[in-house]
């Protein structure tokens, strides 16, 4: 889909490379009206705004080919099923096997979900839903509508022939990665759970926990797909904090289903609610305000364990507040005001996580739903690249360049507009390159005719080195130490202005 884009437009940009997740994942927050009938309204309304701020949701949605397409179109072919709307949902479901290979996480999750619930249906002795048995016309015609979405998508318009089986592909590409190590732990995809959706994790647990004392078949149901798509997100070798996309859909679900309990205030205990949600809020920001000034003092110290004392102490405090409260008016005084004011405490939180997650904010620091090994300067290397080739040849993307050693498809996708060779190692010749990129290794046949200026490229989070003063400080900032990788850019000598063997191409 990006290529068509690509193809309307005569190129790319990384604002094209971007559009189709962006605009796919907006269109995530329509996803609960098509379930309103089983979620009911109110929750499903607050499923969308949820959906809508989910600081990992939404920096997928800024990522070029993100798992965010299966999950969006799995979902709406899902919707549209259940709504009986048979032509959309194999339109949906053709688009969602195109979508790369994070769709087999998802479908493994499903089918998992619903063999587990037969039977837990079974011990607990419901009855099977009351639906209507599907006529066999829906089915051909949800059909019909897959394999013709899939003609036309796989071959793009019939553009590219060969891409019509290019879809199984992803069946192969999921599957290796069963044998691949991985490459972070369990507890780091646990961690971000808690740094960044704390408050769908409290209220889906207090859901969670109600559901199933009280045999509720709804949430029964999204409390077991929650944690089958966590377990299957934490045994998968080459896991990332993007596979726990899964998880979210539930997870929100049931934080969606505890909040609307709590809306229905009555007139005579506004004011207890809101005082309480009002004390709430006030003593975890200065609980959160100790835990940002342990970041700025040595520990052990005599000033750390006095930061420390008072950041327990007020969560005692907050403690005993909420037990009086349920003593002196009622306890559900004290469970609306506290739901509510625990509600609004980590929805800023959440919001200024979601900044961080989608590299909204000025100050980017380190984010865990970030690609790994990210570009530090490469508009910098850009701008040399392209101010040198206009200098030696009147023009920006005149010049040629040779990656050598190099392993980068970013760095070709950044040098787009220049006539790209790649090459294994440097070959004496002749005729040199003009523009050449290699690894930081000094090479002495390229400094003999060379100039070069070193970048850093790619920029590696070193999360599993980390001690926990770094956990703590990137918890209040998003730091966490960084290795990187250098790379040099080397410009042939005379096509300097300062050269006395200037091409003939060059700039007086």
């Amino acid at each position: 889909m990006t290529s068509i884009v690509f193809f309307l437009y005569g190129g790319g940009t990384d604002f094209l490379a971007r559009l189709v997740p962006a605009l796919v994942g907006s269109a995530l927050v329509l996803v609960p009206f098509l379930f309103r009938d089983r979620l009911k309204p109110r929750p499903a309304l607050m499923l969308a705004f949820f959906l809508a701020f989910d600081p990992g949701l939404v920096a997928l949605a800024r990522q070029a080919g993100s798992p965010i397409l299966a999950l969006t179109f799995v979902l709406f072919a899902w919707g549209f099923w259940e709504r009986r709307r048979s032509r959309l949902a194999g339109v949906f479901a053709a688009l969602a096997l195109l979508s790369g290979s994070s769709l087999w996480e998802g479908l493994l999750g499903l089918g998992l979900t619903w063999a587990i619930l037969q039977l837990v249906e079974r011990l607990m002795g419901w009855n099977k839903d009351p639906s209507q048995k599907i006529p066999r016309s829906e089915w051909l015609s949800a059909l019909w509508s897959a394999l013709g979405t899939l003609l036309i998508g796989g071959t793009l318009f019939f553009l590219s022939p060969n891409g019509l089986g290019a879809w199984l592909s992803s069946l192969p590409e999921y599957l290796s990665g069963w044998v691949h190590p991985p490459q972070i732990s369990a507890g780091m995809m646990f961690f971000s759970l808690f740094a960044y959706q704390p408050l769908a994790l409290i209220l889906a647990a207090i859901t969670s926990v109600r559901g199933w004392k009280d045999s509720s078949r709804r949430v029964v149901r999204l409390s077991l797909w929650m944690f089958i798509a966590l377990l299957l997100a934490l045994v998968y070798p080459s896991h990332q904090v993007s596979d726990l996309v899964w998880m979210l859909i539930p997870l929100w679900s049931l934080a969606a289903l505890e909040l609307a309990r709590v809306v229905d205030v009555l007139p005579e205990e506004r004011r207890q609610v809101i005082g309480v949600a009002g004390l709430t809020v006030f003593i975890l920001f200065f609980v959160w305000l100790q835990f940002l000034s342990l970041n700025t003092l040595p520990l052990p110290s005599s000033q750390g364990t006095d930061r420390i004392w008072l950041l327990f102490g007020s969560l005692a405090l907050l403690v005993i507040c909420i037990l009086l409260v349920a003593v002196g008016w009622s306890a559900r005084t004290a469970r609306l005001g506290v739901t509510w004011g625990l509600a609004a405490a980590l929805g800023v939180y959440s919001f200024g996580a979601l900044l961080g997650a989608g590299n909204i904010r000025v100050a980017i620091g380190q984010e865990m739903w970030a690609a790994d090994k990210t570009p530090a300067q490469a508009d910098l290397l850009l701008t040399v690249v392209n101010e040198m080739s206009d200098w030696s040849k009147d023009n920006i993307n005149a010049q040629p360049v040779t990656i050598v050693g190099v392993d980068s498809p970013a760095l070709e996708w950044l040098l787009r507009g220049h006539s790209i060779t790649k090459l294994s190692s440097v070959h004496p010749s002749s005729s040199p390159p003009p523009f050449v990129i290699t690894s930081d290794q000094k090479d002495p046949s390229l400094s003999a005719t060379y100039r070069g200026e070193s970048f850093v490229w790619r920029e590696s989070t070193l999360w599993d080195n980390a001690a926990v003063p770094d956990w703590m400080r990137w918890l209040a900032y998003h730091e966490m130490p960084t290795s990187s990788e250098t790379i040099i850019f080397w410009v042939r000598d005379d096509l300097f202005l300062d050269s006395t063997g200037t091409s003939t191409g060059a700039k007086p």
